[in-house]
């Protein structure tokens, strides 16, 4: 697309990592125009994986999980709505159409709404004791919930729904975690660590039920009872988590005419963009909402982690700019389950070969390395690592990472 001059009024839709790291990186490189960041909850920004950890487990309160001390925001000079939503978008007039009636223009606009999460009414949405996990209402209600006793079940075994379930148990709650897949979180960390991470739940005394799904949940006086399994079976159950997912936050973008992503058309939802994260003239979209074009494989991707939201902000922030964007990082998540600190650079995946490099499974104290699969079955090259513990080794896998090092040639363990 054809670069656009430099705005005057900078409008970011989504005060959360994504929007708020576009509103300081172009204070950051000095522009001095307007910025005004728009979020539809109350409040200043906050972090969100915490929401399933620390948070739930009640060993962070609600200001710790601040994007920016309340302190640091004058210096900021950003004009912040908070508790307002986006309900439509004119781009011909380029103006913002906002949920209490005003609206706001802008000479350049990010999309940076993220995703909501899944809740469909045949997995009890709407019933009392039945909830998601994606914001810090949801997070506070679960706590309460857990902190009254009773039994949860876990509907979904992906990030969200196996911290929840870990935390639950520390709390003493009993806890049943469903999954139609084989294995916790098996798409993204494979067969070999997903097997350990099963071990590790049920060790903990929670009724794992994998390869089976959720049909409905039950309930009585508008309260939830339990949930039924597609094998006929029923979990008894006082309150009910739904993790199974989220979507693009794309709504208010309806006849805007935004290009939006259609999974059977595209291969992935949400807002798409150039690889710069443009998706038409003074608009780009960073974040969960947004899916880039990769100019390798000639695809369009959503990258819903965390670390990714911020470096998709700055990059927009540059582009905004008219700037050259930065280099982006590796990939990078983290999960804490029980005694686990699970973190990842790169890329990883239930198709990949995966090999340990260094200490155990068994243990639970391990660094392996992903890759594509060779003749052999093992990693041809570095390409993902993923350990608990054994930080400065877990380092130097992640320059073979960078390095795309050949396996095991250039491997650091055969230095």
């Amino acid at each position: 697309m054809t670069p656009a001059p430099r705005p005057r009024r900078i409008v970011v839709v989504g005060a959360s990592a994504a929007g708020l790291a576009v509103a300081e990186e172009v204070r950051r490189r000095g522009f001095t125009g307007g910025v005004t960041l728009i979020g539809d909850e109350p409040g200043l920004p906050y972090d969100r994986p915490p929401l399933s950890k620390q948070l739930l487990a009640g060993e962070w309160e609600t200001d710790r999980l601040l994007l920016r001390p309340r302190e640091q925001w004058a210096a900021l000079d950003v004009t912040h709505l908070p508790g307002v939503a986006a309900v439509g978008l004119d781009v011909q007039a380029r103006r913002v159409r906002l949920a209490d009636g005003t609206t706001c223009e802008y000479d350049a606009l990010v999309i940076a709404t993220g995703a909501a999460a899944v809740h469909p009414v045949s997995l009890g949405a709407g019933l009392a004791g039945a909830q998601v996990l994606r914001n810090l209402p949801d997070a506070l209600g679960l706590r309460g919930a857990l902190a009254q006793g009773g039994r949860l079940a876990v509907v979904g075994a992906g990030f969200v729904g196996a911290e929840a379930a870990a935390v639950a148990r520390g709390m003493g709650v009993p806890v049943t975690m469903v999954d139609p897949l084989p294995l916790p979180m098996v798409n993204v960390l494979g067969e070999e660590v997903s097997g350990m991470l099963a071990g590790r739940h049920r060790a903990a005394g929670v009724d794992l039920r994998c390869g089976v799904g959720v049909t409905e949940v039950i309930s009585a006086a508008g309260r939830t009872t339990g949930v039924v399994l597609d094998d006929g079976s029923v979990v008894d159950a006082t309150n009910v988590l739904v993790a199974v997912g989220a979507r693009p936050a794309v709504g208010w973008l309806a006849d805007s005419g935004v290009p939006l992503g259609d999974r059977k058309r595209d291969g992935v939802e949400g807002v798409l963009c150039d690889a710069s994260g443009q998706a038409g003239e003074g608009i780009w979209a960073a974040g969960d909402v947004a899916a880039w074009f990769g100019p390798e494989d000639g695809r369009h991707r959503r990258s819903e982690h965390r670390l990714a939201a911020t470096e998709e902000g700055r990059a927009v922030a540059a582009a905004v700019l008219g700037e050259e964007l930065p280099k982006p990082s590796l990939p990078y998540f983290w999960s804490d389950q029980y005694d686990l600190k699970l973190q990842s650079y790169g890329t990883t995946g239930r198709d990949m070969a995966f090999t340990v490099v260094e200490g155990s499974l068994a243990e639970g104290r391990f660094i392996g390395v992903y890759g594509h699969r060779g003749g052999d079955g093992r990693p041809r090259t570095v390409d993902g690592v993923l350990g608990n513990g054994m930080a400065r080794s877990l380092r130097t896998w992640r320059q073979a990472v960078l390095d795309r090092a050949p396996w095991p040639e250039a491997a650091p363990s055969a230095a």
